[in-house]
């Protein structure tokens, strides 16, 4: 069923980044179920490519497009954008979903780690706004919205060293939305931007973030009802389901149950 205020964006198209699981999967579900064209990217491209085939048995009025790119290397990035804009005109949409946590601490942490962390939390991000605002100026899109999947790690800083340096990516995001939404107003456009920041949502985040201890990443999840990365993609469609006046500033969104 098209959602009000959704019908807009029929036949128009989104990009979705780290689309191959857990919020960015959801995400890429919901808007081809609005009958949104959407290319979903990751490293990987196979839980996208079976995604994709799901959707279409299903019967949903959308598509989804498979497209590996790894976010960490700026020519991957570019790249895709020009095959976005030679196959499919441009990008309308940019959903900033990829994101990563490595157990890195500021006083013991790699620097490799840091690096990873930042490379696709923040100048991934940054490459893909520039990169999808570039493809709306060029065709006139005036309309188009950029959504940055946060977190509430972006807002305060949790007593747990491992998430230190994740957690200061995350601020910047919060400063990069902001930003964003100031330099679109200085452009004179109707692009919006946008950032949603959740909570503990279940996906295999903790997993990878406590890679080397599974019971502590399972606990994670166990000690309350969590969000779903549905609950999340949820929130996307309301943001792109506002009328063109309004644009929201960032969602927080939490489990009832979590304390911080």
């Amino acid at each position: 069923m098209a959602r009000p205020g959704m019908e807009r964006w029929r036949d128009r198209l989104a990009l979705v980044t780290g689309a191959s699981g857990g919020i960015g999967a959801a995400v890429a579900r919901a808007l081809v179920q609005q009958g949104l064209k959407v290319v979903g990217c990751a490293r990987t491209v196979g839980n996208i490519e079976e995604l994709a085939a799901e959707c279409k048995s299903a019967g949903y009025p959308g598509t989804l497009i498979p497209y590996r790119c790894d976010l960490s290397n700026e020519e991957d990035i570019l790249s895709m954008f020009s095959a976005i804009r030679s196959q499919h005109s441009g990008v309308d949409i940019c959903i900033n979903n990829a994101g990563l946590a490595r157990p890195d601490t500021l006083l013991s942490g790699s620097t490799s780690g840091w690096k990873d962390m930042f490379n696709v939390n923040v100048l991934a991000l940054s490459i893909c706004t520039r990169e999808a605002f570039q493809s709306m100026k060029e065709r006139n899109v005036d309309d188009g919205h950029i959504i940055n999947i946060n977190s509430m790690s972006g807002h305060r800083v949790l007593p747990l060293s491992v998430t230190h340096f994740y957690s200061a990516t995350k601020y910047a995001v919060t400063a990069l939305t902001e930003g964003l939404r100031q330099e679109l107003r200085e452009a004179q456009t109707h692009i919006r931007a946008t950032c949603i920041s959740p909570g503990v949502v279940e996906t295999q985040f903790a997993f990878k973030l406590h890679d080397k201890d599974p019971e502590k990443a399972a606990a994670t999840y166990e000690q309350m009802k969590c969000l779903k990365p549905e609950d999340v993609a949820e929130a996307v469609i309301y943001v792109l389901s506002t009328p063109v006046h309004i644009q929201i500033g960032d969602i927080q969104m939490r489990p009832t149950e979590q304390v911080t």
